[in-house]
């Protein structure tokens, strides 16, 4: 089973940009800057666009938590290899 968000990014096409997929009905591409989650941001919708609007800021404010926990999981990692 996939993992409910996915990182990804296409740095030679798009340096200052990366994508969280969200798996999970209503799966949706969240296109962001790598510098501010909130900046330039666009949902690409792979499904029906939810009504309710509740829920796709529930789901953005998951997303933003992913992708934070990932900075500093990236970060964490970063150091302990200088560290060895």
């Amino acid at each position: 089973m996939l993992p409910k968000f996915l990182l990804a990014d296409n740095s030679q096409e798009l340096p200052d940009t990366l994508f969280i997929v969200h798996t999970r009905n209503p799966k949706c591409i969240i296109e962001c800057d790598v510098e501010d989650f909130n900046s330039n941001q666009t949902i690409h919708w792979m499904d029906k666009t939810p009504e309710d609007q509740n829920m796709i800021e529930d789901l953005l404010d998951e997303a933003e938590t992913f992708y934070n926990d990932e900075l500093d999981s990236q970060e964490d990692l970063y150091d302990e290899e200088f560290e060895d």
